[in-house]
């Protein structure tokens, strides 16, 4: 099918993603590529908070680009795309989560009591590391040393700014279960630390540049891949 808008158009007539979505089921692929800048800042968050891993975490936000264009006839619009497509990469970065898991034989505990948090390292004087411009590596730090069940909530509320419900949806838990969650990562979080970022909070766990442009062209690689092999099967 020939390719029926471009970038250009799109920013220019101002379509919502919903509407881009719509096209890209319709054939029209190369528009994929909005859907991947708009949402891999947010893909990767999630994935990184889950896995605690940045390689994983850019493998994941491929399988979830690759599961959802495979899958996007499903998607009935009930939910908002960005929540679809979160899930997507939710399941993808818990799925990696427990192979992992049972392969390195761990067994986790969910119990705050029994998983301190390591916060920020000592070493580190807050003073010392704003004169250095280093707040969003030190929030980048204490984030990803909370406890699993709670990093991904306080990642996707008061990183991402889902609300409450968005974020209940996107890791299938109740809103009373991301309340509950969400209130016990921010005790655990040295208070001055969002304190001191304010909404420098925005510049942390950076997904832009060539490692954006990565994904977009390996998940672009992938779906000609699936393309060709789909045309030699018929």
């Amino acid at each position: 099918m020939e390719t029926i808008g471009t970038l250009e158009q799109a920013q220019s007539e101002g379509w919502t993603y919903e509407e881009v979505v719509e096209r890209v089921k319709r054939g029209d692929t190369p528009l994929y590529e909005i859907v991947m800048r708009r949402y891999n800042q947010r893909l990767h968050r999630v994935a990184r908070a889950i896995l605690h891993n940045d390689d994983e975490a850019e493998d994941v936000m491929q399988d979830a680009y690759v599961r959802a264009y495979a899958h996007l006839c499903q998607f009935a619009g009930r939910a908002p795309f960005s929540t679809w497509l979160t899930r997507i990469a939710v399941h993808e970065a818990l799925g990696r989560l427990r192979l992992r898991d049972r392969n390195q034989q761990l067994e986790v505990t969910e119990d705050v009591r029994e998983i301190p948090m390591k916060m920020v390292r000592s070493s580190l004087d807050p003073e010392q590391s704003a004169s250095r411009a280093e707040l969003s590596q030190l929030l980048e730090e204490a984030l990803l040393d909370l406890p699993a069940r709670y990093r991904a909530v306080v990642m996707l509320r008061d990183v991402e700014e889902l609300s409450t419900s968005e974020t209940a949806a996107a890791l299938d838990l109740s809103e009373e279960n991301v309340k509950v969650r969400l209130h016990r990562g921010r005790a655990m979080m040295r208070a001055w630390l969002f304190g001191h970022l304010g909404t420098n909070a925005k510049n942390a766990f950076s997904f832009m540049g060539a490692r954006c442009d990565r994904v977009v062209h390996a998940v672009f690689a992938r779906l000609a891949e699936l393309s060709s092999d789909h045309s030699q099967a018929q």
